[in-house]
């Protein structure tokens, strides 16, 4: 994240005189002058000519852009305290630009901007908690500094803010708390919460449930291209919530996020081609859009790619990338998943026979399965068991054992 001079110019007044000379080529883009004059003021020991300067070689400013050159500029003024500088370095350590990636030391220059009450460094500074990125994740440190920035009106800290509280993380669940975040934030145009207002409205967390409402801050993100609003609108209009059900309309909005490589509407897009939802069928193109979202370790879609080459829809019938597929899913902790590829291995298919491998798969399936579908689970039950007939006792022991070990090694599964 890199902010312009006229920011750094706001936080801190330039001098007068010579160093004003410098800013107004600078401002004009005249780049060559700007160097010529700020260049020997940074010598001279200027944190904001330093801070400047650094802007230009990061940016490639009149000079050629180099990193390295900008961290070690901008370090100087940050060791000054200026709080810009610290921001800026803070980011280039968090992204790992002319410095090693590090998220401590990130840390270690974002705090000292945030304690200046600057508030990208905040905001950064809460995400740092929020993940748990060069400290132990800590959600109430993260709240914390997501509001001292959204209390100074930052959007992104408002709309993480509300985040916050429609989790319960590091505060109390508050769904009328969330919204007040999102609206603030949304207000601003800023999509992520527009979006997130939208689903308040549309399941009625927090706000009694308004379709138009929902409808309403979809489009809003939408029109700014956010894929998440996108699909959410592709939704609406696939399920019928507040409109008309139009598969057409709800497939040109999963194409437009889709496109955007959002996994989700990649997933949903194939389905529609799988199904014939609004497009001619096209296994082959189902696959496509499977296959992308599954590249990215999306999980309901390396299950149906799984499908695909398991019964030859759109690809030559291939068990073993069907089991390649499932078992990817599988361990995800996809009870569909875990079941199939029990299955692949009670019948060698794709795999090698072994009734172990499909009793752990079948198994952990039979317990994965959520309380909506019990038809998922009694079939696996119902196979588990058949397999348990052909098993010897220690078989079964192994089997149990290997189960115990996955959910030991999966335990949010």
């Amino acid at each position: 994240m890199k902010f312009g001079l006229a920011l750094c110019l706001l936080i801190q007044p330039a001098v007068a005189g010579q160093f004003e000379d410098g800013v107004a080529a600078y401002s004009r883009g005249d780049y060559a002058a700007a160097l010529r004059i700020i260049g020997p003021l940074a010598d001279q020991g200027s944190a904001q000519a330093q801070f400047i300067l650094g802007n230009m070689h990061d940016n490639g400013l009149g000079v050629g852009r180099d990193y390295v050159e900008a961290a070690k500029l901008y370090r100087l003024a940050a060791d000054q305290g200026y709080a810009s500088a610290q921001f800026i370095l803070g980011d280039m350590y968090d992204k790992g630009l002319g410095v090693p990636q590090d998220y401590r030391s990130a840390m270690k220059w974002y705090r000292l901007a945030a304690d200046q009450g600057y508030v990208s460094a905040q905001v950064n500074l809460g995400f740092l908690y929020d993940n748990g990125l060069g400290v132990p994740k800590d959600y109430a440190e993260a709240v914390k500094w997501y509001r001292l920035a959204a209390e100074q009106g930052d959007a992104s800290a408002q709309s993480n803010l509300g985040l916050m509280y429609v989790g319960g993380q590091g505060v109390p669940q508050d769904y009328a708390e969330s919204v007040k975040w999102y609206q603030l934030a949304a207000n601003q145009g800023y999509a992520s919460a527009e979006n997130n207002l939208g689903s308040m409205y549309e399941y009625g967390h927090g706000v009694p449930q308004n379709y138009t409402e929902a409808l309403k801050w979809y489009l809003a993100a939408a029109n700014q291209s956010y894929a998440p609003a996108q699909f959410n609108l592709g939704s609406i209009h696939e399920n019928g919530r507040g409109v008309p059900q139009d598969y057409a309309e709800a497939v040109r909005w999963y194409r437009l996020s889709a496109d955007q490589a959002y996994a989700p509407a990649q997933f949903i897009l194939g389905n529609m081609y799988d199904n014939g939802l609004g497009i001619p069928k096209d296994y082959a193109e189902a696959v496509k859009w499977y296959r992308l979202a599954a590249d990215q370790g999306y999980a309901f879609a390396q299950l149906n790619l799984g499908n695909m080459y398991d019964n030859g829809l759109g690809v030559p019938r291939d068990y073993a990338e069907a089991v390649k597929w499932y078992r990817l899913a599988a361990e995800q902790g996809d009870a569909s998943a875990q079941s199939n590829l029990g299955l692949m291995y009670k019948n060698g298919l794709g795999v090698s026979k072994s009734y172990t491998e499909a009793l752990k798969w079948l198994s952990l399936a039979a317990a994965g399965f959520p309380a909506p579908d019990t038809e998922g689970r009694n079939r696996a039950v119902n196979n588990r068991n058949q397999i348990v007939k052909q098993m010897t006792p220690d078989q079964i022991t192994e089997a149990q054992d290997q189960e115990r070990v996955w959910l030991i090694e999966h335990p949010k599964r």
